[in-house]
């Protein structure tokens, strides 16, 4: 048995600027904010990050300066507003933003887990969506093509294949083998599609806990490198089963997202100003906080 338990800064050390990072999650759903954290105050740079549905995770670091590149499929805050600081950046062009459907990356995802160059897809034909991109520098990742069997038009979507996932997951084992209770989105996809995959885990459990249910097993040890155990590694959003979103911390993040000095002494005070993720918990609330948004069990929320 391998233990593959690692600290979140031992593995963001190991990701060179510039990198390809695809992040797990949805909008304030399962978001990899202890890697978030930990990317911003190592400074990790140039970085190009994608994913089906962008959220809390993505706009924490374009506003921090360390995105060159975006490749989503829209994205929002849910029902607390826009992702300002990802809007911001398109205003000012100081990220280069390709902006897909969320089915249409998960199919980009979908051809690199399966080892192909690209995937023939239909529904992205006689959309704004698609006009948008073959009119931007997006173009050189498609191409239309006639089906030689039918005649029927496709468009070809070049494959996703990132140099690193982060996937937050419910439970995992220390050899990787994780399970992902509530909607996945295209997050399997995004996994099996990375040259390297960590996982974030709320519950590290023994192997024998996974064995009792090995149909719930949605990602392999076999294709995980390393396991962060994180609980609350999502705070401010929710984990199904876990814990509800923080919607107190949520409206203040907003708050200061919306004006960049603002938004800087946001990640002064809770990441830069954070050594650590427990740190940064003690700061929004502590134990006592953080346990009146645990899940009900039997509801999941």
């Amino acid at each position: 048995m391998a233990n593959k338990t690692k600290t979140v800064a031992e593995i963001v050390r190991t990701i060179p600027d510039g990198s390809h990072i695809a992040m797990g999650g949805f909008a304030i759903a399962r978001n990899a904010i202890v890697v978030v954290h930990e990317l911003i105050r190592q400074q990790k740079t140039n970085l190009t990050l994608s994913q089906g549905v962008a959220g809390l995770d993505v706009d924490l670091l374009v506003g921090a300066g360390l995105v060159s590149h975006l490749i989503i499929g829209g994205g929002s805050l849910d029902r607390f507003g826009p992702n300002n600081c990802v809007n911001r950046a398109r205003e000012t062009g100081s990220v280069v933003s390709h902006d897909y459907t969320s089915l249409s990356i998960c199919f980009r995802y979908l051809a690199g887990a399966l080892g192909l160059s690209f995937m023939p897809i239909k529904s992205l034909l006689a959309s704004e969506v698609l006009e948008r991109l073959e009119t931007g520098t997006a173009a050189e990742d498609l191409r239309r093509m006639k089906c030689p069997f039918t005649g029927e038009e496709y468009l070809l979507l070049r494959s996703l294949t990132p140099d690193v996932s982060f996937v937050h997951v419910q439970v995992a084992d220390r050899e990787g083998n994780c399970q992902i209770n509530g909607p996945r989105w295209e997050n399997e996809e995004q996994a099996k599609a990375a040259k390297r995959l960590i996982v974030i885990t709320e519950e590290l459990v023994p192997t024998e806990y996974i064995q009792r249910s090995p149909e719930r097993t949605v990602i392999p040890a076999h294709r995980v490198e390393a396991v962060i155990h994180q609980p609350f590694g999502a705070h401010p959003t929710a984990v199904y089963g876990c814990y509800d979103y923080d919607a107190d911390h949520l409206k203040l993040y907003v708050d200061h997202s919306r004006n960049p000095e603002r938004f800087k002494e946001y990640i002064g005070t809770y990441v830069l100003g954070s050594g650590d993720h427990w740190e940064y918990l003690e700061k929004v609330g502590g134990l006592a906080y953080l346990e009146d948004l645990r899940a009900e069990r039997l509801l999941g929320y």
